[in-house]
């Protein structure tokens, strides 16, 4: 076993309406006010009036900041800075998906950094604590609320860029998944499969461990048994509290084995293409998982015995190759199309997606070596819908 480090300082709090009871969890860890980043859906939905009655109640002074947006850009984060200063809050809550968790993190790493958050790209590279973060998610897909990193698209360059660091954490992130129950089953198909891609990343990643491989598994287990009811029945209370624990494992084990080349290319995709990032992963996992396959067919066969596969009689590869039907039957059942000329991405632009992908640290745990011929192989597979 290689030596490994498993740093994980969040506190979870957990519990079907637990959102109406946020300000009086939030209270011990406050000082003067807090600003709640969310988005103007969400705002309009209702969904979060429990949440704001119980900071109400509390007493504790907010500001709201509702233009979070998805693949969220460095000019929504400036502008969330500025209201921010302007406001004087001096702690900040994502309530929401992954665009307003990571935007959450963003303002406040931004508020005690100089520079761009672009500044900050890779691994550790903060020289100042952020102010305070928290987190309520409303979906059941990223694991935001548990990781230490943000990402935000350059509209420059087209670029989605990167930042990790341990001071990203939040201090505190609170799972309610009543706040999941009304989400549209598209919405449900996007973020689930991006749950679902972490966990299967994940424990295949050559930085993986046996703490980050043990959440991985069981995040797949959850996900793999609950995701098609929580599409279909979406008021299912079960299946929606095994999507979000399977989406927080995720996000746990993720934020110690980083992920692979998923996401390395799906990045690209958010950033030049402006697609969704869970929908972008679905679309490219079975790809990946087909070339994956030969560098460890032993993982992946543990990965189909939780996702529930019958291998009677099966080698390791066979078996693994039930991974890829398994995806591949759930994206079709999600109504995710099962290429990704479908979404929008144009070949021409394929050196620039080549680029981008290899630029990621996530090639660099891929199970299986990969260079920059392989990524443009598998986007082009992925763009004819070829396996």
């Amino acid at each position: 076993m290689n030596p490994f480090q498993f740093f994980f300082p969040t506190l979870l709090k957990s519990g079907n309406g637990l959102a109406r009871q946020a300000g009086q969890l939030l209270k011990p860890h406050l000082r003067e006010k807090l600003l709640v980043i969310t988005d103007e859906g969400l705002i309009k939905s209702g969904v979060l009036e429990g949440f704001f009655q119980s900071l109400a109640e509390a007493r504790i002074p907010f500001e709201i900041f509702s233009g979070v947006e998805p693949n969220p850009s460095t000019e929504v984060l400036d502008q969330a800075v500025a209201v921010l200063k302007a406001s004087g809050c001096d702690a900040v809550i994502g309530v929401g998906g992954g665009s307003s968790i990571d935007t959450a993190k963003g303002v406040a790493a931004m508020a005690t950094n100089p520079g761009s958050i672009l500044d900050y790209e890779g691994y550790d590279r903060l020289p100042n604590a952020p102010l305070p973060i928290f987190a309520i998610p409303t979906t059941s897909g990223t694991g935001s609320e548990c990781t230490a990193s943000t990402v935000f698209t350059n509209k420059q360059t087209l670029f989605k860029t990167v930042i990790v660091s341990p001071r990203l954490f939040p201090r505190l992130a609170i799972l309610d998944a009543e706040l999941t129950w009304k989400l549209p089953p598209a919405i449900t198909a996007a973020t689930g499969m991006d749950a679902l891609t972490h966990a299967i990343e994940s424990y295949v990643s050559r930085q993986a461990n046996p703490i980050s491989q043990a959440l991985a598994i069981q995040a797949i287990r959850l996900i793999g048994a609950n995701l098609r009811k929580a599409y279909f029945v979406g008021s299912d209370a079960e299946a929606r509290e095994n999507m979000l624990l399977g989406s927080f494992l995720a996000g746990v084990a993720f934020s110690q084995s980083k992920l692979g080349n998923v996401h390395a290319i799906s990045h690209t995709f958010g950033g030049v293409f402006n697609i969704p990032h869970g929908i972008a992963n679905a679309t490219l996992l079975p790809y990946v998982i087909g070339f994956n396959l030969p560098a460890c067919p032993e993982r992946f066969r543990e990965i189909a015995i939780a996702l529930g596969r019958d291998i009677t009689g099966l080698d390791d590869l066979a078996a693994a190759r039930t991974v890829v039907d398994f995806v591949v039957e759930l994206n079709a059942a999600l109504g995710i199309p099962d290429n990704i000329k479908e979404l929008g991405v144009r070949l021409d632009l394929l050196p620039q997606m080549v680029s981008d992908s290899m630029r990621s640290g996530n090639v660099l745990v891929n199970p299986r070596l990969t260079t920059a011929a392989d990524v443009e192989t598998i986007i082009t597979h992925a763009y004819h819908g070829t396996r």
